[in-house]
Order: C-alpha cells, then structure tokens, then sequence
C-alpha cells in the first residue's frame, strides 16, 4: 500500500464517526469553525530520524526549527495565521542532554520569530533514534481559508518561489556533501507564514497548498480534491539555482506554496505579490474541466511520468 492509498484507507475507515464540528481529512489542516466567525486549523507532522533527517549531517538547532517551520507551512497555506504548538518528542540516551537543549533552541528562535506559543506536548526516552512530532495551531477568518477543493475551470496555476533547491541539497547530502549551501536550504525550510496569510486575504485565489512532496505529486491532490485537471508549462516551472527541471517538478520540501487564482486578477495578482515580497509569483499552467495532469512544452502534451515524494 502505498502513502495516499494508506491515508485514503484511513479516511474511508472513519468517515462514519461523528465529526464533531470538524472538517477532517483531505487537506493540508483539519478546521473546526468557531461561532465568532472564524476557525480554528489543526496540523500534525512527524519527523524521524533515518526517515526524515540524518543526525550527521543536521545540527539539534536546525532540526528544532525544520521540525517547526513544516507544520507552520501547512498552517500558512490554508491562508491562516499559526498560533500555538504542542511539540511531543522520543529521545534516545545520547541525546537527552546538550542535543535536547540545542534542539529547543532552534525551536524557539523559529517560535519567536513568529510568534507561536509553545503551549504542551510530551516527552519519552526512545531506544532506537529520534522522533518528533509536532501539532501546530492556526486561526482565521472561516471565509478566507483556502482548501485544495476549490480550484477551478479556467484558473492559472502559480508557485511563490524556486524550486529545487531542497531536493538537490538532500542529493548533497546523501553523496556525503552535507555543507553545501543547497544542503542547508535542505536543513533550514523558510514558510511561507506572511505570504500565506496574505493569500487568505485575496478572494480571487482559489486553493492553496504548500508543496511539501514535489509539485508532480502536490498538484496532483488538488485536481483530485477540485474533480479538475491541470495543463503545466513545463518551460515556466522556476528552477531554483543549483537544480535541475526534474528535481523542480519533483523533489519535495520547497515548501513554496501551489495555489490557482482566478484567470482575470492574474496579472494584478503576480504585481501586487512582487510589490508585496520582493519576489515573483510564477504562472505554471491552467486549470481545465478534464481530469488528469497534462505537462506541455511548446503548446503539446510533453510524454514524461513524473511523480513526486511518497513516504511508503
């Protein structure tokens, strides 16, 4: 079984317990509306160590802020504001000290840095290697956030960032260079929290994700989730410096996110995002009626199978 099929199997398995308020399953958080008129977004990531991240070649600090930022990520590209975490960490004995200090350092800075309270977890001893799993909280207007069911017919298709970058510094990484300057883009993930936030707040963008598993394999849950299909110009995917097109469409954790936005605001969209950051929007493709994901070169279907991550 792959991933998605298992998280597939999951959905279906309790789709007839009482949701209790909650929209579950299907996109980057769970949401629980609040009578105020907003919601409250709820995110779950889990980082394990041989999995996720080599102890070698990543400094406890860094890992405390990776371990952070792609929870926050996922709250940002829902449009809303991150709030709180709860942190729940395994140890083993090698790691209970200084390791742990510095993990928690790294952990606040980023913390800090956006403002997220750190307001529970857990804490265990592991006998073989590190997890950490964090829950990270986020708030927002209920009639702002964006979900991956929402992209439409006619929409353009936009990434606010390069990509690459993340998976050539993973390749780094494994062939023994971990002090490359693409490896520690690989270590360091920077959301997208202002940028998303900001997307929350234009009605003419759709849905919104960040791309975690490759733009080949992301893009692909929201056609499924909107009952759409995609044309992708594979010329107009922005490569980060460092990368090749392949490891762009997909390598994962750029953490950019991926939204489509109505056709017509497109151009306003990419200017006033430019004014806003200081960096492009770049326009990838459309959105179309018929299923599937199609990539284009020169106006003509390209035939190449592209796919990006699964963790099974």
């Amino acid at each position: 079984m792959t991933e998605f099929g298992f998280i597939d199997h999951i959905r279906r398995r309790f789709a007839d317990l009482p949701q209790n308020g909650f929209e579950g399953i299907g996109d980057d958080c769970a949401v629980l509306p609040l009578t105020e008129g907003d919601s409250l977004l709820f995110t779950a990531d889990l980082l394990a160590e041989e999995v996720h991240f080599l102890r070698h070649a990543t400094s406890a600090r860094e890992l405390g802020g990776k371990a952070l930022a792609v929870n926050l990520s996922d709250v940002a590209a829902m449009g809303a504001r991150p709030v709180a975490t709860l942190l729940s960490i395994a140890l083993p004995d090698d790691a209970a000290g200084r390791w742990a200090e510095e993990f928690m350092e790294g952990y606040r800075a980023l913390s800090e840095r956006y403002g997220v309270a750190l307001v529970g977890g857990d804490t265990t001893r592991s006998g073989s290697g590190i997890t950490v799993n964090v829950t990270a909280i986020g708030r927002a207007v209920s009639g702002r956030i964006k979900r991956r069911s929402d992209a439409r017919p006619g929409d353009r298709i936009f990434v606010a960032g390069a990509l690459g970058a993340s998976g050539a510094g993973l390749r780094d990484i494994l062939a023994g260079s971990p002090d490359t300057p693409l490896a520690a883009v690989h270590r360091t993930p920077e959301p997208q929290v202002a940028e998303g936030i900001w997307f929350g707040e234009q009605p003419e963008v759709h849905a919104m994700m960040d791309l975690s598993d490759g733009l080949a394999s992301d893009l692909r849950h929201i056609l499924e989730r909107s009952g759409v299909g995609a044309e992708v110009d594979i010329e107009a995917i922005p490569v980060a410096e460092g990368a090749d097109l392949q490891t762009a469409a997909c390598g994962g954790e750029d953490y950019k996110l991926l939204l489509t936005a109505d056709a017509a605001a497109a151009d306003a969209l990419c200017t006033a995002f430019q004014a806003r950051f200081g960096t492009p929007l770049y326009p990838i493709g459309r959105i179309v009626a018929t299923a599937g994901l199609v990539w284009m070169r020169d106006g003509r279907p390209e035939p190449v199978d592209w796919h990006g991550f699964e963790h099974f």
